[in-house]
């Protein structure tokens, strides 16, 4: 880990990033330096024992979380995060292992992982990340991209029904299901934090800013104004059947805890 910074000479969160790996790859407006933030912090906050945690990833911008972050970490092969971090937990039960990775990784060529894994409850962390599109390979529709949005490959709307993941997880088994964007940091720090001291299969969707390809596409084409949607039209309704929480195209958010 890197020399602690806490004296000032740094941001707080410097010894827990591989500064070898700076500057990351993610585009200006992109939401993923706050996930990772969030997770660092929820992370602190458990007082898990740093040496018994994993960050497992896959393929996409997501996916090059585990790679800044200073822990034991692998990346893997597209939509292969689940099974491995289903394999490092089962050969070490000691182990919080936590997959870190996009809505296309884990629900699109992952997902039949995903509901298996939910389904056996197998104890590990998914931190879900949801930018409504595949942003690496060039904003194509995706699994989550809501009815009638624009993307690289549906540029006259999206035909096909979206994911909703919550309901997705929650319906295969999953003993605790969350979902947040990234307005609200002080939330979803709290979620990753009983998410992490969970027992059992625990994902929470993290809903991102992707100016690049899905907002410039869809009229926020700024991730300033992607946030400001998420802070305008989240609706926190923790409890409820997450059946009642799908995404409507420029529609309201529902946000909360569903399954604890």
């Amino acid at each position: 880990m890197n020399k602690a910074t806490t004296n000032g000479a740094g941001h707080p969160l410097d010894p827990y990033l591989r500064a070898e790996r700076m500057p990351h790859i993610w585009c200006s407006g992109c939401g993923l330096g706050l996930v990772v933030n969030c997770f660092l912090r929820g992370l602190i906050q458990s007082r898990l024992a740093l040496d018994k945690v994993v960050v497992v990833s896959g393929i996409g911008c997501a996916g090059r979380a585990a790679g800044y972050i200073n822990l034991d970490s692998f990346h893997t092969t597209h939509g292969r995060a689940i099974p491995f971090a289903t394999g490092l937990k089962l050969s070490n039960p000691e182990l919080k292992v936590v997959v870190i990775s996009g809505d296309g990784d884990l629900t699109a060529i992952g997902g039949n992982h995903l509901i298996h894994a939910a389904r056996r409850n197998v104890d590990i962390t998914v931190l879900c990340i949801n930018n409504f599109i595949y942003g690496m390979t060039g904003g194509q529709v995706g699994p989550t991209t809501p009815l009638t949005a624009r993307t690289t490959t549906s540029v006259g709307g999206n035909i096909d029904q979206p994911f909703n993941i919550p309901y997705l997880a929650a319906a295969s088994g999953a003993a605790y299901v969350a979902r947040w964007t990234t307005a609200q940091v002080i939330r979803l720090q709290k979620s990753i934090t009983e998410a992490l001291l969970k027992n059992g299969f625990s994902l929470i969707e993290i809903i991102t800013p992707c100016p690049t390809y899905y907002g410039r596409m869809n009229k926020q084409r700024t991730g300033l104004e992607q946030m400001k949607y998420y802070r305008d039209n989240s609706i926190v309704k923790s409890g409820i059947d997450p059946k009642h929480a799908g995404i409507e195209f420029n529609g309201p958010i529902i946000v909360g805890r569903f399954v604890d």
